[in-house]
């Protein structure tokens, strides 16, 4: 046991002495291997990082444990032609649909409803374009998880008595106010004046486009400005997680039965929920990963090929030094043993080197980008696990062609 640890930390010490005897062509062959880790682990931190940012903007929007049932609400893309089928086939749906589902989803926390359209805003000769105006129910705030700064959300005396009340997004405020308090200030909305009695937190950005361009009205208000008979978005919220799936159940089955849908009969509304947007987010990543971490892989590959021509050479200069330790007892597996260990070696360098160049530059692009850098276990593992094996790989021909010198013609070489 001590006679074979010998010769494992014997081939360790000669493959280190000849690693650092050349160390600029020993950093030079790791750029390769150094270059490909890091592509890696970036690409992997990206996907990671933009899976993130997108579930924490749409738990921003939607809030969690939420649930919404609306005339065209889907996940994904749709095909035109079943576009078209949703369209002729779906209900608009109304007050009294809403109503229902407040009645027979007992799993429920809150139900609640809104209505939206975009319109353009002017005061005191600023404009803003595209503002997202929505009529909710005064618990549209808890049902979304929506964060108040200034002020108050629309109450329930609100929405029953039809107040033009309004409560802005953090665009608007920027925009019409950026030097006083909005507070009980007007706005027109459509014509119409609205007291501000609310601000919400500012949210930020998604891809480029502002999840603050917009405001929120009582529903019964939105209704007297642009028709009663607006199609309406029914929302749900279950207090936890675990009685989600029932309470969304219960919430479609009790829109069917309004609609008087048979057990054969595909539903006449669209429901959504978080979670689907989310396990929607989770394929669309892993597509791209499936796609694009094989690709970032090749530059592994090359690196490896860099090692097997540099390890090729470093069999060609010690030439002597191998016949050397042939005849004085080393075997042929002791021989292959050692530049083995010396290719794995600089392989794990480049991969620890890449690990910290990949580490560095997810620093900074996190630092200049909102999308978060996530450096996952998996991928450093892969990384540094592929590379290591290439390294093995790369080594065992030149091992093998080390091994199989004959001495007295190695020595001769000297």
């Amino acid at each position: 046991m001590k006679a074979g640890y010998t010769v494992y930390s014997e081939a360790f010490r000669i493959a280190l002495q000849s690693i650092f005897a050349h160390k600029l062509r020993a950093f030079l062959t790791l750029i390769g291997i150094i270059i490909g880790v890091a592509s890696v682990i970036l690409v992997g931190a990206s996907i990671s990082g933009l899976n993130t940012y997108v579930i924490e903007r749409v738990s921003r929007i939607l809030g969690v444990n939420h649930f919404m049932m609306a005339r065209m609400a889907n996940v994904g893309p749709l095909s035109e032609e079943e576009w078209e089928k949703r369209n002729r086939r779906n209900k608009r749906l109304y007050w009294d649909d809403y109503q229902w589902v407040v009645e027979n989803c007992s799993l429920c926390q809150e139900v609640g409803a809104s209505a939206g359209r975009n319109i353009d805003l002017k005061q005191d000769g600023e404009q803003l374009f595209g503002t997202g105006i929505n009529g909710v129910t005064a618990n549209m705030a808890d049902i979304e998880d929506k964060t108040i700064v200034d002020g108050r959300f629309i109450s329930p005396n609100d929405v029953k008595t039809g107040a033009y009340v309004i409560v802005i997004g953090a665009d608007l405020r920027e925009k019409f106010f950026p030097l006083t308090d909005p507070m009980d200030k007007t706005i027109k909305v459509a014509g119409y004046p609205f007291r501000i009695v609310g601000v919400e937190e500012k949210r930020g950005a998604m891809f480029g486009q502002s999840l603050d361009n917009h405001a929120y009205i009582p529903l019964t208000t939105y209704g007297r400005m642009f028709g009663r008979l607006q199609s309406l978005q029914i929302h749900g919220k279950t207090e936890s997680r675990d009685i989600f799936e029932a309470a969304l159940e219960e919430g479609r089955t009790s829109m069917r039965v309004r609609h008087k849908l048979k057990g054969n009969e595909d539903d006449d509304f669209g429901l959504v929920n978080v979670q689907q947007v989310n396990n929607q987010v989770d394929q669309f990543t892993a597509s791209i990963a499936v796609v694009i971490i094989p690709i970032t892989l090749i530059s592994l590959v090359v690196g490896g090929i860099v090692v097997m021509n540099i390890m090729l050479v470093s069999v060609t200069e010690r030439t002597f030094e191998i016949g050397l330790r042939k005849a004085m007892g080393a075997r042929r597996k002791q021989i292959m043993l050692q530049f083995l260990i010396e290719s794995v070696l600089l392989s794990a360098f480049g991969g620890a080197f890449g690990l910290l160049v990949a580490a560095g530059i997810a620093w900074i692009i996190a630092m200049a980008t909102p999308i978060p850098m996530t450096i996952t276990m998996g991928y450093i593992i892969m990384a540094l696990v592929v590379s290591g094996g290439i390294g093995m790989i790369a080594g065992v021909y030149p091992a093998f062609r080390a091994s199989r010198l004959d001495p007295i013609v190695a020595l001769s070489k000297n």
